[in-house]
Order: C-alpha cells, then structure tokens, then sequence
C-alpha cells in the first residue's frame, strides 16, 4: 500500500473506485467514505461517543449515508439528501425525520443532526471540518446538477416514451365511423 492509501485509511477517510458487478454496470462509480466519531447527545451536560461511517456512491447521487455502530451486531443506518447536509453545515434546514444546522460547543464548530423515526429521536454532534471535507469530495465526485446524468433518467425516460410498432395499433380508430362513405 502506499503512504498516501495509508494516510487515508488511518485518518478515517477512503475513497475508491468499483469495478463493477458481474453484469459490468456501476464500472465507474465513485465512493467516498469517512469514519468519525459523532456525539450522542442525552442532555446539555452529557453526550457518548457514537463510531459513524459516512458514505457516498455516486450511482446514487442525491443520497448520503450514515451508518451508526453503536456495539451490537446490527449497525443502524440513515439515508437522507445530500443536498440537506450540505445545507445544513451553513444553516438550519430539513424538517420531517432529519434535520442539520450547525452551531459552536465549546468553542468549535459542529453540525448537529436530528433524528427521528417511529423507534425514536436521536440528536447527533458531528465535528464541522471533518464533515464539510467529507462533503467537498463527494462534490468533487458528483458535481452539483449533474446528478441527473449519473443515474440516466433522460435516456430512461426516452426509451420508455419512443414510439413502438403497437403504438399504431392504439392510436388507430378501432370503431369505425358511424357515417356511410357513399352517403347514404
């Protein structure tokens, strides 16, 4: 391995290229991945360490994902929009099930992430720098508004809406006219 691959897994990041299955699609998809440390928070004076992996694949191009291991052998996993954490590393934005803003602890910036499902609410601590770098190279990977392209919706939509040979079939009259031709 080389010192830069090493750098990157040793510091929580990684970011690769697949191969792609064995039906050679995806050959060009990007991940990016970060583990870090979030903060649980209980309360204004208490909070526990939560391990976390963020992870972004760019053949799914609007999501992110958080995969939280909290010690079972069940990780608990969110996904939500890209576009929201981005948002919300500058502002408070979201509503519903997830929301991000940012604000300072201690004197350091943080992105705060609640929560909430029907199994319960969660406010989570997540350092700032680490999340925004994060974030910077997910847009590296996927730009913003070209997320479309990556999943081909506008080839999708124009092969489910080309004109087949049934298509004349449909668009032909199946009931003849009701009026003589001869005018009688």
């Amino acid at each position: 391995m080389s010192n830069d691959v090493n750098n990157d897994l040793n510091d929580g990041r990684n970011e690769r290229k697949n191969d792609g299955g064995q039906d050679g699609r995806n050959s060009d998809t990007a991940v990016v991945e970060r583990e870090l440390e979030l903060k649980l928070v209980l309360s204004p004076e208490r909070s526990i360490p939560v391990p976390a992996l963020l992870s972004y694949r760019s053949d799914d191009p609007y999501a992110v994902h958080v995969t939280f291991h909290l010690g079972t052998d069940h990780p608990v996993s969110w996904t939500f929009a890209r576009e929201l954490l981005v948002e919300g590393v500058f502002r408070p934005c979201g509503h519903g099930d997830v929301r991000a803003w940012p604000t300072k602890v201690g004197g350091r910036g943080v992105v705060l992430m609640a929560l909430s499902s029907p199994d319960g609410d969660a406010l989570l601590e997540a350092p700032a720098a680490q999340v925004s770098a994060w974030l910077e190279r997910t847009l590296r990977a996927v730009p913003p508004g070209t997320e479309a392209a990556r999943l081909g919706i506008d080839d999708g939509l124009a092969e489910l809406l080309a004109p087949t040979p049934a298509d004349d079939l449909w668009l032909c009259d199946p009931w003849p006219s009701d009026e003589s031709k001869d005018g009688e």
